[in-house]
């Protein structure tokens, strides 16, 4: 049965719309759309909801199966392919079966496939898929969750198949993302999940996860952010963030942006490793978008965000290039996370360029 190992639940949700993943394929969504699987935050319910077709189901829910049907032999399993946001080294999976009782699936399992660029569903369906979680009993109106113990190979995508049938409500997919270092060249925000960027630690996170601050684009709302407790004490917080890799640093935005009354006062970042300060103790505004320059002749591995006293921000973006060092380790790594034959085809020049 399901475990709930804290460990890779605090890991990036890899399959998150929120982060830029997609469905791109299911064979069958007759009650509620595949495409719910990945959206953020928990699932709603109504329970005066229907339509003509039935109960209205915030997730993903397939049509009853029938033993003597021609699609029961075709498909001994319903499911649905996930295109990762990043490709990454899946470390958890949670299949959340909440506001599904008396109709969702027994058994699932979930495997992955590993693909560079944008590949349509067709070759998706015929490639060469390996097992992140073998066909696992499932528990009704639940979150399960399941660590994968799999070797250290990159997933770009997932297959969630559901025995024989059913309903469920969110896909997590919880991991360590690998940005293709082709694209790493350059100015970039060297703090981003999408580039590798990742949480080390925190203070506090009573309202909302500090990951949500490495992620893509504005925050819509104040919860897709980070929010701590309110401070009794003489102390303030601070969040502690890993970069992409070893960099120069050009700037920093601290970006409070839905945080009204209750965005910190002050911030103050420093190089976690030297405790060299990047931008000294400086005010901050509410419901703002603020840009630093910070001062780094050093390369910058890790860094310290303080706020001061307490407070939310919704997003950090830490600026700057990568050393040519970072680029080329970067790149033995992704190397030898792919697959054998998808390694041989990446020229070095068009690695390191």
């Amino acid at each position: 049965m399901s475990t709930h190992p804290a460990e890779f639940r605090a890991l990036p949700d890899l399959a998150g719309r929120a982060l830029g993943a997609a469905v791109v394929w299911s064979n069958d969504d007759f009650f509620a759309s595949a495409h719910n699987l990945i959206n953020p935050g928990p699932a709603g319910h109504d329970p005066a909801a229907f339509d003509a077709r039935g109960k209205v189901y915030d997730g993903w829910e397939t049509r009853r199966r029938r033993d003597d049907s021609d699609r029961l032999a075709a498909h001994p399993a319903d499911e649905v392919i996930v295109r990762l946001a990043v490709p990454g080294l899946v470390r958890g999976v949670l299949i959340d079966t909440s506001h599904f009782t008396g109709n969702y699936p027994p058994y699932a399992s979930v495997e992955a496939a590993t693909m560079l660029g944008y590949p349509p569903a067709g070759e998706l369906r015929t490639a060469e898929w390996t097992s992140l979680l073998a066909r696992s009993e499932l528990a009704g109106d639940t979150e399960n969750a399941f660590a994968v113990f799999a070797a250290d190979r990159l997933s770009s995508h997932v297959r969630l198949r559901i025995y024989p049938d059913g309903g469920v409500a969110r896909l997590r997919v919880h991991g360590e993302p690998v940005a293709d270092p082709r694209f790493l060249g350059g100015r970039l925000d060297l703090a981003a999940t999408l580039h590798g960027g990742r949480i080390l630690g925190c203070s506090n996170r009573f309202y909302s996860a500090p990951a949500n601050v490495l992620a893509p684009g504005r925050s819509a709302v104040m919860s897709d952010g980070w929010e701590n407790a309110r401070r009794r004490d003489d102390g303030n917080d601070w969040l502690d963030v890993g970069l992409a890799g070893a960099g120069v640093l050009h700037s920093v935005v601290i970006d409070t942006t839905r945080f009204v009354g209750n965005a910190p006062g002050a911030a103050r970042l420093t190089d976690l490793d030297t405790g060299a300060e990047l931008l000294p103790r400086t005010p901050l505004l509410p419901d703002t978008e603020h840009r630093f320059k910070v001062g780094s002749s050093a390369p910058v591995r890790r860094v310290r965000l303080d706020v001061y006293p307490d407070g939310g921000i919704s997003r950090l973006r830490v600026l700057g290039e990568l050393t040519a060092e970072a680029r080329a380790e970067l790149g033995r790594r992704w190397l030898a996370l792919l697959p054998g034959e998808l390694a041989a085809g990446i020229a070095a020049d068009e690695l390191f360029d």
